[in-house]
C-alpha cells in the first residue's frame, strides 16, 4: 500500500475506477501517478486523473455545521409551513456536531411523527464510498421504515439496472475490461469513451494497435473524438437506438445467424422479442442511417465470433432507456456472445461509485446487496439480518417522482448527500421550487457554495476525496480502495460517521454503533453471503471477505466480484459461462421491444434537438475539476456545438454568445461551429451552473420526461430554439479570490494560477461596465492603477495590496487573446515590479 510515500488509493471521477498513487508534497498538494499494478489502468490516467493533486485545495470548502435561521424560524425549519424562501434574510450559525446531528433526528423524527416515514427521504450520490451509501440505505429502509432513499446514479445507468435484472434476473455487468483485448468487435454506442471514460478508449487503442483485425464502430448522433478510432460511424438519428438493434436481431434470424443452441437451452422468450423486432420497416428511415451502412454494421456483428457492445448515457438517459438496453441484450443472447472471453454487453458508469451504490441499495426500487423488495425471503433475509421489524415493504420514490413530491407538499424532511441536483436534475425551476417548499433540508457536502445548499437548513461538511476511506466499485464489478491522504480541514467528518451520529439519536444505537468505515464494509459483506455463500442465488457475494480483519481491510487490494474468496493477486472473471442466470429458472429472458420516438417532438417554434453531455476535461458540476487550473483552460467557457448551415439559418458566427430557448426557460453559450453535429442537433456540455457562470445550465431546459420503467431522464433529446445575444462590450476580470458578478449580464468563472479569471459580456457600454466591474475591486488597497479607455481602446483597471496586484481587469468591445496575456501576465509580478507591468513602461 505505501512505498517511499506513495499511497495506494483509487480516482475520484468516473465509473472506470482507476488506480492511482499519490504523495503529498511540499506545496501542500498531492504528486499523483497512475498505478501500474491495478488491474483498471495498469499505470494510465486521463487528464483529469493526474490533474487530481492540483484539487486538494481548501477553495470554497464547507468546514463546520451550519444551520441558516430565517425571519420564520430559529431553529431551522418549521414543519407544518412551507415557510422557507430560497432568499431570505437569514443568518448563518455554526454548530458543533452534537447540536448538528440533534437537530436533524429532531427533525426527522418529528415529520415521521406527524406525518409518517414516507414524509422524509434521502438524496444520495454515486460520489459517496460504499460503506457511506450502505449506512445511508440501511437508516432510511431499515429503521425510518421507508424507501425513499434514491440517488443521482437514476440519472446515470437506471436504465441498465432494469435491462440487466430483466434479462439475467439481477444488477449484473456480465464482462471484464480484460475482454476488450480480446474482442474482434466493439461496438461503442451512446458513449464518447475518448472523453467520458479516456483510460477505457486508451486500453481499446492499443487493443488495436497490438490486432489490427480488430473492429470498432462508433453509434453516436455526434461525430465524436471516439469516432477517430472507428472503422464505421453510424450518425444515428436520436432516439432511435430499439430499431436499430431489432433491425440487427431480424437481421441475425433472416441470415441464419442466430445461435438456438443457445437460444433453446439457456433463454426465453426469443419468440416475442423477434416477433416484435420483425415489425421495424424501413429502418433507415427510422434511424436516419444509409441502407449500406445498416448492411455493413450488421454484416460484422453477425461474422465476428467475440463482440463487446460498450453503451452508456447515449443509450441509458432516455424516455426509452430500458428498451434500448434490453434490445442490445437480446443480440447478445440470440447469438451467445455473452459469458465468453471477449464477448457480452457492457454498461459502463459515469460515477466513481454507482456499482457500489447500486449493490447496497442506494436506489429507491431495491433493497440491499442485490435483493428485492418483491421477494419475501430476501425482505426476511435483511429484517433478521438487521434485527429490525421495520424494513421498509415497498420501493420508495424514485429521483423526478421525489421531487415532484416534495414539491407537492408531501416530503417534509429530505437530506441530500454529495450531489448537487438543482444543477444535475431536469427542470431545474421545479428541482428549486420543491426544495423551497420543502420545510427542513439538509445538505452534506465538501462546498459550501452550491446550487443546492442555498437551499438548505443545515449544511454539514463532509469529508473529499483524499480526506476519506473507504471502497468503491468499478464497471467491471471490481472493489477498490480509496485511502486518506490529508487530515480533514474544519470539522470534515465521514458521510457513515455522520448518518451513524443521526441514527444514534433517532433511537438507533445498536444497530449503528461502528467504530470505522472497516467495521461497516465487513458488515455489508456478511449480509451479502447469507443464503449466497458461494454467489448462486445472486450474483454479488463477498463471503471470502467477512472475517477480514482492521489490518486486511487496510492494506485490502482490488477484488472482482463474486468474491467466494479473498484475492490475492489480480483476477477476471466474467459472468455467465456457465450459461446459469439469476432468474427463477436459470434462464435469460429476451424482451421484446418496439421502437418508440421520444416523448419531445420538433416543431417549428423549437426545430432543433439539445444533446448534452461531458466535456474533455471537466466532471459534473465541476466543483472539484474546477479548482484546477490546467483542466479549466482546455474548456474555460460554457459552448454550444452547432452545425455550419444551422449557424447561417440563425445568424450566429464563431465564438457569438447564443441564447438557446424553449417553453421553460432560456440560457446562454458561446457559439462553436462544427459539422461533427448535425444540422437540426445542438450540443451542449453538463458542466457549468450558477456558481460557476451566469444562466448557462442545460437542466434549465431539459423536460423531466423519464422511462417508465428505470425513471431514468431524457437529457439527450430536448427541442430548443436558438439566436444571437447581441452584447455592446466584454470584459476580463482576475482576482485573488472569487466575486459575486451577479449584476453583470454574463459571467463565467476559471480558477487560474494563484486566483480566478472571470469572462464578462454586457448590454452596457464600455465605460458603463467599467464603472459597474469598479466596485468588485479589491477593498481598502493600497493603491488603484488605471488606464482611461476611449473609441476602441481597452479600460484597464488594478488594485495593488500588499504590494502585488490584487484583482484587475479590462474591458473593451471585443476582448483578444492579448488581452488575457496582458491581465494574466499582470497578475503573476511580483511587488517589484507590478506598476511598471501595469503601464508597460519603467517608472
Amino acid at each position: 500500500m505505501i512505498n517511499d510515500g506513495w499511497v495506494k488509493t483509487t480516482c475520484a471521477y468516473c465509473g472506470v475506477g482507476c488506480g492511482v498513487e499519490a504523495r503529498p508534497n511540499t506545496d501542500g498538494l498531492l504528486d499523483i501517478r497512475g498505478d501500474k499494478q491495478h488491474p483498471s489502468n495498469y499505470g494510465k490516467l486521463c487528464t483529469k486523473g493526474v490533474a487530481l493533486g492540483d484539487t486538494v485545495i481548501t477553495d470554497g470548502r464547507l468546514l463546520f455545521p451550519t444551520r441558516f435561521d430565517t425571519k420564520s424560524s430559529n431553529d431551522g425549519a418549521d414543519l407544518s409551513s412551507n415557510s422557507k424562501s430560497s432568499n431570505p434574510s437569514r443568518t448563518a450559525v455554526d454548530m458543533d456536531w452534537s447540536e448538528a446531528t440533534q437537530l436533524i433526528a429532531d427533525k426527522f423524527q418529528q415529520a415521521i411523527t406527524e406525518f409518517g416515514a414516507d414524509s422524509v427521504a434521502f438524496y444520495v450520490s454515486g460520489q459517496l464510498l460504499t460503506e457511506d451509501y450502505y449506512v445511508a440505505n440501511k437508516l432510511m429502509k431499515g429503521f425510518i421504515g421507508s424507501g425513499n432513499i434514491d440517488s443521482n446514479s437514476r440519472l446515470c445507468m437506471a436504465s441498465s439496472v432494469v435491462g440487466h435484472k430483466r434479462a439475467f434476473g439481477s444488477d449484473t455487468v456480465p464482462i471484464c475490461y480484460d475482454d476488450l483485448e480480446h474482442a474482434e468487435l466493439v461496438i461503442i454506442t451512446g458513449s464518447n469513451l475518448a472523453w467520458c471514460h479516456p483510460v477505457l478508449f486508451q486500453r481499446l487503442r492499443s487493443a488495436k494497435q497490438n490486432n489490427p483485425q480488430l473492429k470498432i464502430v462508433v453509434i453516436d448522433p455526434r461525430s465524436t473524438a471516439t469516432c477517430e478510432l472507428a472503422d464505421l460511424h453510424l450518425p444515428i438519428q436520436s432516439g432511435s437506438d430499439v430499431a436499430l438493434f431489432n433491425g440487427l436481431l431480424s437481421y441475425l434470424y433472416q441470415h441464419n445467424k442466430l445461435d438456438l443452441e443457445y437460444i433453446n437451452q439457456h433463454t426465453d422468450g426469443f419468440e416475442h422479442a423477434l416477433e416484435s423486432a420483425l415489425q421495424h420497416k424501413d429502418l433507415s428511415q427510422l434511424t436516419g442511417l444509409a441502407s449500406s451502412v445498416i448492411e455493413n454494421f450488421y454484416h460484422l456483428f453477425s461474422n465476428s465470433e467475440k463482440v463487446i457492445t460498450v453503451y452508456s448515457q447515449g443509450v441509458n438517459q432516455s424516455s426509452q432507456g430500458s428498451d434500448k438496453v434490453s434490445s442490445i441484450l437480446n443480440c447478445h443472447l440470440a447469438t451467445g456472445k455473452i459469458g465468453k472471453k471477449g464477448c457480452g454487453p457492457f454498461s459502463i458508469t459515469g460515477q466513481p461509485n454507482a456499482m457500489g451504490g447500486r449493490e447496497v441499495g442506494g436506489l429507491a426500487n431495491t433493497l440491499a446487496a442485490h435483493m428485492e423488495f418483491n421477494d419475501p425471503n430476501h425482505h426476511q433475509i435483511i429484517s433478521d439480518f438487521w434485527q429490525t421489524d421495520n424494513l421498509a415493504t415497498q420501493p420508495g420514490l424514485k429521483a423526478i417522482d421525489l421531487f415532484d413530491a416534495m414539491e407537492a407538499g408531501k416530503i417534509k424532511a429530505i437530506w441530500i448527500m454529495a450531489t448537487n441536483p438543482v444543477v444535475s436534475l431536469p427542470n431545474s425551476k421545479k428541482i428549486e421550487s420543491a426544495l423551497e417548499a420543502c420545510p427542513f433540508v439538509v445538505v452534506s457536502d465538501c462546498i459550501a457554495d452550491t446550487e443546492t445548499t442555498r437551499f438548505a437548513d443545515v449544511i454539514l461538511p463532509a469529508q473529499g476525496w483524499s480526506e476519506k476511506s473507504g471502497t468503491v466499485t468499478n464497471s467491471e464489478r471490481r472493489i477498490s480502495r480509496q485511502r486518506r491522504l490529508f487530515p480533514s480541514p474544519g470539522l470534515a467528518r465521514p458521510d457513515w460517521w455522520i448518518i451513524s451520529q443521526v441514527a444514534k439519536k433517532m433511537g438507533f444505537a445498536k444497530a449503528f454503533d461502528y467504530l470505522h468505515e472497516g467495521e461497516v464494509f465487513k458488515e455489508y459483506a456478511r449480509l451479502t453471503a447469507v443464503d449466497n455463500t458461494k454467489g448462486d442465488n445472486r450474483g454479488l457475494t463477498l463471503s471470502g471477505l467477512v472475517d477480514l480483519d482492521t489490518q486486511e481491510y487496510n492494506a485490502l487490494t482490488p477484488q472482482q466480484w463474486p468474491v467466494l474468496k479473498k484475492q490475492d493477486h489480480i483476477i477476471h472473471q466474467r459472468m455467465f459461462s456457465d450459461h446459469q442466470f439469476f432468474t427463477p429458472n436459470k434462464k435469460a429472458q429476451f424482451i421484446a421491444t418496439t421502437h418508440a420516438s421520444p416523448l419531445s417532438h420538433l416543431n417549428a417554434e423549437h426545430p432543433l434537438i439539445l444533446n448534452s453531455g461531458r466535456s474533455r476535461d471537466h466532471w459534473h458540476t465541476m466543483s472539484r475539476t474546477g479548482l484546477s487550473a490546467r483542466l479549466s483552460e482546455h474548456s474555460p467557457e460554457p459552448y454550444v456545438m452547432i452545425h455550419p448551415e444551422t449557424a447561417n439559418r440563425h445568424n450566429l458566427k464563431p465564438y457569438d454568445i447564443a441564447t438557446i430557448y424553449n417553453d421553460h426557460n432560456q440560457i446562454q453559450a458561446r457559439v462553436e461551429i462544427s459539422s461533427t453535429v448535425a444540422p437540426k442537433q445542438l450540443f451542449m456540455p453538463i458542466h457549468w451552473n450558477n456558481t460557476t457562470a451566469k444562466n448557462s445550465k442545460p437542466c434549465d431546459l431539459i423536460l423531466p420526461n423519464a422511462d417508465l420503467d428505470s425513471g431514468q431522464p431524457e437529457f439527450k433529446h430536448t427541442p430548443v430554439n436558438i439566436k444571437p445575444w447581441h452584447y455592446r462590450c466584454e470584459a476580463l476580470f482576475i482576482s485573488k479570490q472569487t466575486v459575486d458578478l451577479t449584476e453583470c449580464d454574463y459571467w463565467v468563472k476559471q480558477k487560474v494560477d494563484n486566483g480566478y479569471l472571470y469572462r464578462i459580456a454586457s448590454l452596457q457600454d464600455p465605460l458603463q461596465l467599467t464603472l459597474t466591474l469598479s466596485q468588485y475591486l479589491t477593498t481598502n488597497p493600497e493603491k488603484i492603477l488605471s488606464q482611461q479607455g476611449g473609441q476602441h481602446s481597452p479600460y484597464r483597471l488594478a488594485t495593488i495590496k500588499s504590494h502585488t496586484i490584487h484583482s484587475a481587469f479590462v474591458v473593451q468591445e471585443k476582448i483578444s487573446g492579448g488581452d488575457k496575456t496582458w491581465l494574466q501576465d499582470l497578475f503573476a509580478t511580483t511587488k517589484d515590479n507590478a506598476e511598471e507591468q501595469f503601464w508597460g513602461v519603467k517608472v
